[in-house]
């Protein structure tokens, strides 16, 4: 799930991880570390713009960590890992391009190193749902970064990527094209992502726990693309293609080939429904229920002209 537009949902089921539960601190725990420094990585993205936000309006000292930032941080750059870990209480992760890529493990290994050694004393990943591949990465993180408190936040895709990410081109074409066929999923509102991972970088109580967060109910691409519709009064229709129909177009809009195979497969095997249920994850987390889809398509397409 960016905007690297790979994080796209970051992506899963009503059940935590075996031997994790979320717990609710509902607003109830926030204590000093609102006033701390906190690293957020991939801070022009998605998530991670709202999360400093959020973040700075809670009275933390933000270090927004970006290729252009004040705060120099690049994924595919490991000297700029750990300057901008250095001096920071804790750390928003937005792994790019996905925690379920090739490399993800050993990147996240190398960061949990760099930051237990920084004495960052408070990490918050960002995960996806039903990723075997993530949990992996997942893993790698919280060995290597022993003693350093870890929540995992794990992700259904995000109801962003339809405005502001991979499907947005489409959508203001009027066709939405993607490898789901009918397969519904509970899209999450970025923005309540980001008021559960500023929680549980602010709030004590999270420490060791995996969250699953998604929206109220899942929805499927026809009705995504009705809603749409609806609200932002041009016709919008869904295009189901097959996965390799679907790495072909990537590829045509300049993606590598390799590249290109691995998203559609990635996106295949997510949608193949063992995603397609909702959490009460967020109500867990925040004290009050997610953002329904047809509320955000309201929010983001409603004042567009017909």
């Amino acid at each position: 799930m960016t905007t690297n537009t790979r994080n796209t949902r970051n992506i899963q089921s009503s059940q935590t991880t075996p031997g994790t539960q979320d717990t609710g601190s509902a607003h109830g725990d926030q204590d000093a570390r609102s006033t701390s420094t906190v690293l957020v990585t991939s801070a022009s993205g998605k998530t991670g713009r709202r999360v400093a936000e959020r973040l700075g309006a809670r009275g933390a000292t933000v270090r927004a960590g970006s290729r252009t930032g004040t705060t120099p941080f690049d994924w595919e750059d490991l000297a700029t890992w750990g300057p901008a870990l250095r001096g920071a209480d804790a750390a928003y992760v937005a792994y790019y391009p996905d925690l379920a890529a090739p490399g993800a493990a050993g990147a996240m290994s190398t960061f949990g190193r760099l930051a237990a050694e920084s004495g960052v004393r408070r990490l918050t990943l960002l995960s996806g749902r039903g990723e075997p591949e993530a949990v992996v990465a997942e893993e790698a993180l919280r060995a290597a970064a022993a003693g350093v408190e870890l929540t995992v936040v794990r992700a259904s895709f995000f109801a962003q990527n339809f405005s502001e990410g991979l499907l947005a081109e489409g959508v203001a074409e009027g066709v939405l094209v993607f490898p789901a066929g009918d397969t519904a999923e509970p899209f999450i509102d970025a923005d309540d992502l980001a008021d559960v991972v500023v929680e549980t970088l602010t709030a004590d109580g999270h420490a060791g726990r995996v969250h699953e967060v998604t929206g109220p109910r899942p929805v499927g691409f026809a009705e995504v693309a009705a809603e749409i519709s609806r609200a932002s009064g041009r016709p919008v229709v869904y295009e189901a293609v097959s996965e390799a129909e679907y790495a072909g177009l990537l590829t045509g809009f300049g993606l590598p080939a390799p590249e290109a195979e691995w998203l559609a497969a990635l996106f295949a095997t997510l949608l193949d429904g063992h995603n397609a249920s909702a959490t009460d994850g967020v109500k867990r987390i925040l004290g009050r229920e997610p953002r329904a889809f047809a509320a955000f398509a309201a929010d983001a397409w409603g004042g567009a002209e017909s």
